[in-house]
């Protein structure tokens, strides 16, 4: 059984799309919540029709709901692809590069993606360019491929994990199109929220449903949403195939964390801007990464086409690498960990992972933002960054 994204008579905005996009039918004693539907097979005769549901690897109803309000969100005409976590989702957008095609990818980027790509890379599967994706001639040179072959596919990320660059989507959007690549572009960071990549021209949008969409650090989902039909079509049968798909509990968990995305964006978002504020003139700050600064480089671009700047900022400790772990160490409130986008706020020094570009700063630290009291966040900030500046 195919399913079409519900949609409503008025056009809602997306935070109420988060809220009642996904619901069952209006109909007497019905439940006001999808059920979950645990199921591997399904009942059929005769031939087997594209749309059937047939079989728990190609389809589930508890994934409806969840891929329907996904692709309402992102302004899709197709219903969004759920996966068994974001890697996974990465994979099957990297599967629709042709064998002996070209790859354009931020230098900075989720370091999953990017170590898949330069893997898959070295096996000659594609070549990979990695580029500045804040440096636009930088990208336009690697998409025409200056006298060599030009990209199949751009890979965007902006603001990028962990260096927060803010590339001109809608500029490298036309600019890949020209030249016939596809666009997939990771919005995990922005949210639809906040930054809308197929109105500004993407072909394909990318979350890791594990981080804001959920948004409770108890889930692993990814998701692909089009509205391209040829380009769904192919993501699925990659799932379908190779089977990455999301389990019933897991998308209907993430279902429910999605209900509260709109006050979890907007409260992270404004301790995001309080508290990169106060760190940016910290003396124990050497530099404050954060779009939502009138002074950081990708400042005027985000304005342009982001509804806020996200909740993740990244700061460079001074004293080096020392001073970072030590202020990892001292945070009591701030959780020292991986991941993002859940409502508690972590942190973590990027470079402690081994496959973290040198670009990267050793002092770099990563911090995700929660919904926590502010002042309580920045007091355990405050006392840790003291402890940090006493080994200086």
């Amino acid at each position: 059984m195919s399913h079409e994204p519900s949609s409503h008579p008025e056009q809602l905005s997306p935070e109420t799309i988060a809220v009642a996009a996904g619901r069952p039918a209006r109909e007497h004693d019905a439940p006001v919540n999808p059920p979950i539907v645990l199921s591997s097979t399904y009942v059929g005769t005769g031939e087997v029709v594209d749309g059937d549901r047939a079989y728990g690897r190609y389809s589930n109803p508890t994934w409806d709901p969840l891929e329907d309000t996904l692709s309402q969100l992102e302004g899709a005409t197709l219903p969004g692809l759920v996966f068994a976590s974001g890697l996974a989702a990465v994979s099957a957008a990297l599967s629709l590069i042709p064998v002996g095609g070209v790859l354009v990818m931020p230098r900075h980027s989720y370091q999953g993606a990017l170590v898949m790509a330069q893997e898959q890379s070295a096996k000659g599967l594609f070549t990979l360019r990695c580029v500045d994706i804040a440096n636009t001639d930088e990208v336009i040179a690697a998409l025409t491929g200056s006298g060599e072959k030009a990209a199949d596919m751009l890979w965007l990320e902006s603001p990028t994990n962990p260096m927060l660059e803010v590339a001109d989507l809608r500029v490298l959007c036309r600019s890949a199109q020209a030249v016939g690549a596809v666009v997939v572009t990771d919005n995990t960071f922005c949210t639809p929220l906040v930054q809308k990549p197929l109105e500004l021209g993407s072909d394909v949008v990318l979350h890791s449903v594990t981080k804001y969409l959920a948004g409770h650090s108890d889930v692993i989902l990814g998701a692909l949403i089009t509205s391209n039909p040829d380009l769904r079509r192919a993501l699925h049968h990659h799932r379908s195939v190779h089977g990455a798909i999301a389990g019933p509990f897991e998308a209907w968990l993430a279902l429910r964390g999605l209900r509260t995305l709109a006050l979890r964006v907007e409260r992270a978002g404004e301790n995001a801007v309080e508290l990169a504020q106060r760190l940016n003139v910290h003396d124990g700050v050497d530099r404050v990464l954060f779009p939502g600064l009138e002074s950081d480089p990708g400042h005027e671009r985000a304005k342009a086409q982001m509804t806020g700047f996200g909740a993740i900022i990244c700061i460079e400790v001074a004293g080096g690498q020392e001073a970072a772990d030590a202020l990892v160490n001292a945070v009591r409130l701030w959780t020292p960990a991986t991941s993002l986008g859940g409502v508690e706020s972590l942190i973590e020094r990027r470079r402690r992972h081994a496959n973290e570009p040198d670009t990267v700063p050793a002092n770099l630290l990563r911090l995700s933002v929660g919904v926590e009291n502010v002042e309580d966040l920045w007091n355990d900030l405050s006392q840790a960054l003291s402890t940090a500046t006493a080994l200086r």
